[in-house]
């Protein structure tokens, strides 16, 4: 049923959640040697979850490692400037991502009341 309500918006919203994570995950580390850092493809992981798959099946498919740009000498792949960057997008798009659904369940509100 929400699948019908919110279209596509409720697995996006799902994903970029998981991807705060995995971003989160990567800021902690960042001074961890040996760390991988990783992320997820969103546009990859959206067109599996449209496709059928779980949320953490497409996750899954779609998460990459980082190829840094200036490799460290301890072997770790983050880098902090990218990973706050890369957080700040995605927080921008929860933010529109859940505007939206907002908006959506105040117009199904504003129906059902006869306004």
């Amino acid at each position: 049923m929400s699948e019908s309500l919110f279209g596509i918006h409720g697995a996006a919203l799902e994903l970029r959640s998981q991807r705060m994570g995995i971003i989160a995950s990567n800021i902690a580390n960042a001074a961890t040697p040996g760390y991988k850092a990783r992320d997820i493809d969103f546009a990859a992981a959206l067109e599996d979850r449209k496709g059928g798959a779980s949320s953490a099946r497409a996750v899954e498919a779609a998460t990459r490692y980082r190829v840094p740009v200036m490799s460290s000498l301890d072997g770790n792949t983050v880098e902090l400037q990218a990973e706050q960057l890369a957080f700040s997008e995605n927080a921008v798009g929860y933010a529109a991502t859940l505007s939206f659904i907002e908006g959506r369940v105040n117009s199904i509100t504003r129906a059902l009341k006869g306004e």
